[in-house]
């Protein structure tokens, strides 16, 4: 029986005694940082790679986001009181009960975001792309007085986007 095994073991092993070197060489995967609760107010984080990062109740009056890669980010209830967040891609971001007043979404991607309960006053939305967001209907009509322009990461215009009449 050990004979008849043997040969059965090694046809197994080797593969995975090859692989083995090859998985001690990848690179561990970065954990997506979490700055829930805290304040971080006129925080610089132009251009900077956030996917996935968590910003559930953090005061971000006036941080700057313009550019940064916010895909799948988490800004539950959030203040983004005249933060700059144009250019930025929140792709897939949850926004619930966010704060945004004054905050500039100029040529962002919110494309697939979940904003339903986000409150936006005088936010500025020129180019921005809000495909497949749901909005409460007061929301929408505010934020469709407002849309223009077209974004020029997905070619889409903002009316559209937002489905305005």
């Amino acid at each position: 029986m050990r004979r008849l095994l043997q040969p059965l073991l090694s046809r197994l092993l080797l593969p995975l005694a090859l692989l083995l070197p090859l998985t001690l060489l990848a690179p561990a995967a970065e954990a997506a940082m979490d700055y829930a609760k805290q304040v971080l107010i006129g925080h610089d984080f132009a251009g900077v790679d956030l996917r996935g990062a968590t910003f559930n109740l953090t005061n971000l009056r006036e941080a700057d986001f313009h550019g940064a890669d916010l895909r799948g980010a988490s800004l539950f209830g959030a203040k983004l009181q005249d933060a700059d967040l144009s250019g930025a891609d929140l792709s897939d971001a949850t926004l619930d009960s966010a704060v945004l007043d004054g905050t500039d979404l100029r040529n962002a991607v919110l494309e697939n975001a979940f904003a339903f309960n986000t409150r936006f006053n005088n936010v500025q939305i020129e180019g921005a792309d809000f495909t497949n967001v749901p909005f409460r209907g007061d929301v929408l009509k505010t934020l469709c007085a407002g849309a223009s322009g077209s974004n020029p990461v997905t070619g889409r215009n903002t009316r559209d986007t937002l489905e305005c009449g």
